[in-house]
């Protein structure tokens, strides 16, 4: 471990102690699951999955444009931080969260401000966009700016604001911020326009956002919003505009889901029949209540995540990672010894026709036993010959083999964008055995050890259970603090792990 990311956790523990203690304790199960993929060689020394995942609560606001997400965002914080109007009036990624006590009033800041800051969910994201888009990296204030608000509906939390979906702004770069940000939210708003519910307008959200996001396993966290549903009451029949938007998130994919009908009653369409009115204004706050009791335990369900963000690692490691890796050894291993043996029998062949040519040949054949006493000069200069030849193919083989198979691996795998490349590479160096079938850094002990880590993590979530929850009806009784319960050990500063690490590379 670097002495950079030792700072960046350093500053993580110190915001953890005092915004949210009850994670503090899931960091050393963190820094132990590091040990395990750094051996593995599937993150570097510079990286850790605590530094990979937002440990603030997160959402995001996505969906078409002029869909009314900067409406519903300042009616929701109480402010008007973002503009809104009937065009697109902001094409960059907008982080919103609180300012200092000791500020006023809500500011700008430029993109380098999140890219820079490990505290935000876009730190280095100018390196991820440079790897989809060339040259775009260094344009960082073209995708992203940071605002923030006194008010306090937005405390303890960030809210990230989304430029819409439309096919002739679909730049690479905007969807890999945009994959990035899904992966990292606790909860994910998906806005739809009602004056445009058909499929056609439509498109390019129902395929980035609701066909990709259909099978994930965190699919519970979307909540899909066909905003501006006023201007529905013009029609002879409303319902058909929501079975039709239904209708085509189906075709896309979605067949359950969570859905909602809103508008903004500042701009709303005036609905003369008072029936009609009383109907749709029923609807909006009953959708309304729900999407804002939704916002209101993101950062519940951010504890939640945070934790059992190791069970998925782990069950991507034994079921995804590890399977993927053991081919790609077993396609190297098989490929060098069908090279070491035609390299034998090139080395064989090729050394008895040096000793016919030099008078050499044995009259019982090659390697005979009486030959082989009689002239131990001779067969001595043989084995030489046939191992030194027989070795240099060997290694030729393995580091053309390793090239070749290390070419299909990639270099970024899963959510936490795994190196398969470098891990397969690291078990295939010159002093590595190619008679081990495991990849490198996996054995029965670090079975073991993932095996204690994932017993941890369930610990941790027990513990979670016990401060949310009360199924055995036990509040009356004094508990232990969490703290004293927990099965992981007190976190320990980011400076004595650095020193730690230190200690044991020497």
């Amino acid at each position: 471990m670097n002495q950079s990311l030792a700072n960046r956790l350093a500053r993580l523990e110190s915001h953890l102690k005092a915004e949210n203690p009850v994670l503090l304790e899931v960091l050393p199960t963190y820094y132990k699951f590091d040990k395990i993929l750094r051996r593995m060689g599937l993150i570097s020394k510079e990286s850790s999955l605590a530094s990979r995942i937002s440990w603030w609560p997160l959402i995001s606001v996505l969906g078409t444009f002029s869909s009314g997400k900067s409406s519903f965002i300042n009616s929701f914080i109480g402010e008007k931080v973002q503009d809104t109007g009937n065009q697109a009036v902001d094409d960059k990624f907008t982080v919103i969260c609180q300012s200092p006590a000791d500020t006023e009033g809500s500011r700008t800041l430029p993109g380098t401000a999140l890219d820079a800051d490990p505290r935000f969910p876009f730190y280095r994201i100018s390196s991820e966009i440079e790897k989809v888009a060339k040259g775009e990296g260094k344009h960082i204030e073209s995708y992203l700016q940071l605002r923030t608000t006194r008010n306090k509906a937005i405390e303890n939390k960030i809210i990230i604001d989304s430029p819409g979906f439309d096919a002739d702004d679909q730049r690479r770069s905007t969807l890999r911020i945009t994959d990035h940000i899904i992966d990292l939210s606790d909860l994910v708003l998906v806005f739809f326009d009602a004056r445009h519910p058909e499929p056609g307008a439509m498109q390019d959200t129902l395929e980035h956002l609701v066909a990709r996001t259909a099978k994930r396993t965190d699919a519970s966290k979307f909540l899909y919003i066909l905003n501006q549903i006023d201007t529905a009451a013009k029609e002879d029949n409303p319902e058909d505009i929501v079975g039709a938007w239904q209708r085509a998130m189906a075709q896309a994919g979605l067949s359950a889901g969570q859905f909602f009908t809103i508008y903004n009653q500042d701009v709303a369409v005036p609905i003369e029949d008072h029936a009609l009115r009383k109907r749709f204004e029923e609807k909006r706050d009953a959708d309304l209540a729900r999407i804002r009791a939704r916002i209101d335990e993101v950062e519940l369900h951010r504890n939640y995540r945070i934790v059992s963000f190791l069970e998925t690692v782990a069950q991507e490691i034994e079921h995804d990672v590890l399977p993927k890796l053991r081919d790609a050894r077993r396609r190297w291993r098989r490929g060098v010894a069908i090279i070491d043996a035609l390299a034998l029998a090139l080395a064989v062949g090729a050394t008895g026709g040096l000793m016919y040519l030099f008078g050499w040949t044995p009259p019982a054949g090659l390697f005979s036993f009486e030959w082989m006493t009689a002239h131990r000069i001779e067969t001595a200069a043989v084995i030489v010959a046939v191992v030194l030849m027989v070795g240099a193919i060997h290694f030729w083989a393995r580091g053309i083999m390793a090239k070749r198979v290390a070419k299909g691996l990639p270099e970024e795998y899963g959510e936490m964008d795994f190196d398969l490349r470098a891990a397969f590479s690291k078990g295939t160096r010159w002093f590595r055995t190619i008679f081990r079938r495991e990849p490198v850094g996996w054995s029965r002990r670090t079975a073991t050890r993932l095996q204690a880590i994932r017993d941890t993590v369930a610990g941790h979530i027990q513990n979670l259970n016990d401060r949310y929850a009360d199924p055995s009806a036990k509040s009356v009784i004094e508990t232990t603090p969490l703290e004293a319960v927990s099965l992981a050990p007190e976190a320990a500063p980011a400076s004595d792990i650095v020193e730690e690490e230190a200690r044991k590379d020497a």
